[in-house]
């Protein structure tokens, strides 16, 4: 696949914005535009070479939410378990994740009687709102909401759901996360339907 180390952390940047959060509604996969598909996969080659050089080149390169979408819709990024759809888009500073999420696939093998965690079951649409971004080559997300069915998860419960169902299975997410940027990439920044990272 391209971009195995970028779609490492891509995959978790989306996890934790998604499965911390419980976030990320969707529409129905469909087959993204060539186009799109084509644009991403070649950006992600760059970054992989850039960060091969001793001196990177530190020309920032742009994604746009359709290419980032049509990349997780392609089969490049295998979503996590329960994870059915996922459709990111930026404001500056903010990711924006909606999915369509399968509960009781997400916490297959894992039991609670806490009556608190029963809203975390059956399909629902969620919605996480996040502000995330890169610098030094760490990156950081922290979420701010998450919604199910349009109706916003109490920050407790998020965090009692986040302990028992996520950690286990994803010891780096947490409603606060950081983690180490592929590829030389120093800098990432979320701007307005747009993610623009630099390599150093």
């Amino acid at each position: 696949y391209i971009g195995s180390r970028l779609t490492e952390t891509v995959r978790t940047v989306w996890a934790t914005v998604l499965l911390v959060a419980l976030s990320l509604a969707g529409l129905a996969k469909t087959k993204p535009p060539a186009s799109d598909l084509a644009s991403i996969e070649q950006k992600i080659q760059h970054i992989e070479a850039n960060a091969d050089h001793a001196r990177p080149d530190q020309t920032p390169t742009v994604f746009t939410d359709k290419e980032v979408n049509a990349y997780i819709a392609s089969d490049n990024v295998q979503l996590p378990v329960g994870v059915q759809t996922l459709k990111l888009a930026g404001t500056p500073g903010v990711i924006t994740g909606t999915a369509q999420v399968d509960f009781d696939r997400v916490r297959e093998g894992i039991h609670s009687s806490n009556p608190l965690l029963s809203i975390f079951s059956g399909v629902h649409v969620v919605v996480v709102v996040a502000h995330a971004h890169g610098s030094g080559r760490t990156g950081y997300v922290h979420v701010d909401s998450v919604s199910l069915d349009g109706v916003e998860v109490p920050h407790f419960a998020l965090e009692l759901f986040v302990d028992k169902f996520l950690a286990p299975k994803y010891p780096q997410i947490g409603i606060d996360s950081q983690f180490a940027l592929p590829d030389r990439i120093d800098t990432a920044i979320v701007g307005e339907h747009q993610l623009t990272v630099t390599q150093k």
